[in-house]
């Protein structure tokens, strides 16, 4: 399939004001100027000037696992039994026939990375997927994208009611740093079995298997965190475990967004249309995460769903627009960015040639609250 005459939005570089691209064998097998096509093969869409851009890309949020209108049996996100899970696997709690999936195709989010949620100081491993498909393994394009963690008011609350550590903040560092070592431990007897015949394995523990990828750095951690302290907490622990991670919902960066920015880490902004349901939201803002980009910070947006519904994603990039945030960087905010920061962008988040065909075609602007892709295409099906 060959287009012809489309605004492109590559993320790769600058608006292709004239462009074309091609799709073949789900991937892009061509892009560029329509001043660098050498005849136009037979049979090319004419998209007259319609805006391109990369399928939208939610870098944070529960679809498939807080499932739709269906209450506590839909409801697989949080295992409230065990502060400490790092062995749970999304995987194995997604329903990717949930009605959300196809909303979320209607509104051009194409990947998303679908989390435990944050109950738990540790939740467990997540997944990054396509929204097409009736198979989440066949739909996986990370089946271990991270691990979850999470500070504040959330592991406080479901913990103080079942009177037992964590009830403070103090608590859930000391639940995550305890398990971080032990993992340390388990993982240095291991290699020194493998190293010296004469040494014995440590005895089989799933929770240190579970995080033996990120003490590596081969995975992420993801740090649920919304006021200053807690954002300082999660950077703590970072730097203490040498860990490759993630700031997550990140309320207040724009607060200290000069410290973020120093300290080279990224951060995934949003739920942005939601009420201060809580005190640690009393300073959210929907300018938050245009000043943490200003600042240099890689910066993502999301939609935390089911917290909103994940057809608002690009509506949250348009009211942080509104709210300051330059509109290529929202746009990046919704595509490349998220798959940088989820490590996704040798597969999608922009237009380039050898990356999956997940492409959106727009009449107008696609960060308009009434807008929404005529076409949408996800590894080059057209599926809209």
């Amino acid at each position: 399939m060959f287009f012809i005459h489309g605004v492109l939005h590559t993320m790769a570089g600058p608006v292709l004001e004239d462009g074309f691209f091609e799709i073949q064998g789900g991937k892009i097998a061509k892009v560029g100027p329509m001043s660098q096509l050498v005849g136009v093969p037979s049979g090319a869409v004419d998209l007259k000037g319609a805006v391109v851009t990369p399928g939208f890309i939610d870098a944070h949020c529960h679809i498939g696992i807080e499932e739709d209108s269906i209450g506590p049996m839909g409801s697989d996100c949080n295992e409230m039994t065990d502060p400490s899970t790092p062995h749970l696997r999304v995987i194995d709690a997604v329903n990717p026939r949930e009605r959300c999936y196809s909303e979320a195709v209607d509104a051009g989010v194409t990947t998303v990375v679908t989390c435990p949620g944050s109950a738990n100081p540790i939740g467990g491993t997540i997944l990054a997927m396509k929204t097409v498909g009736s198979r989440v393994d066949d739909m996986a394009i990370l089946e271990n994208a991270g691990i979850k963690f999470a500070l504040g008011e959330n592991p406080k609350r479901v913990y103080q009611g079942k009177k037992q550590l964590p009830s403070t903040r103090m608590g859930t560092a000391a639940v995550i740093r305890e398990q971080l070592i032990k993992a340390q431990k388990y993982l240095e007897k291991k290699e020194a079995a493998a190293a010296d015949s004469s040494k014995s394995e440590p005895e089989f523990n799933m929770k240190c298997e579970a995080l033996i990828p990120l003490l590596k750095r081969e995975v992420k951690a993801h740090f649920h965190c919304h006021r200053a302290d807690d954002i300082y907490t999660a950077i703590r622990l970072g730097r203490e475990f040498s860990l490759d991670y993630i700031l997550v919902h990140c309320t207040e960066g724009h607060l200290i967004a000069e410290d973020i920015a120093k300290e080279g880490v990224p951060a995934i902004c949003g739920p942005l249309l939601t009420t201060r349901s809580k005190p640690e939201l009393s300073n959210s803002t929907q300018a938050n995460p245009g000043a943490l980009s200003k600042a240099g910070v890689l910066t993502a947006i999301c939609t935390d769903h089911d917290v909103i519904p994940m057809p608002l994603l690009p509506t949250s990039a348009g009211f942080a627009v509104g709210a300051g945030m330059d509109y290529e960087e929202a746009l990046r905010a919704i595509t490349i960015n998220p798959a940088k920061i989820c490590k996704l962008d040798g597969r999608v988040g922009s237009l380039e040639e050898g990356k999956d065909a997940d492409i959106l075609v727009f009449d107008g602007d696609p960060l308009a609250v009434a807008n929404k892709p005529k076409m949408v295409f996800v590894n080059g099906i057209q599926v809209k």
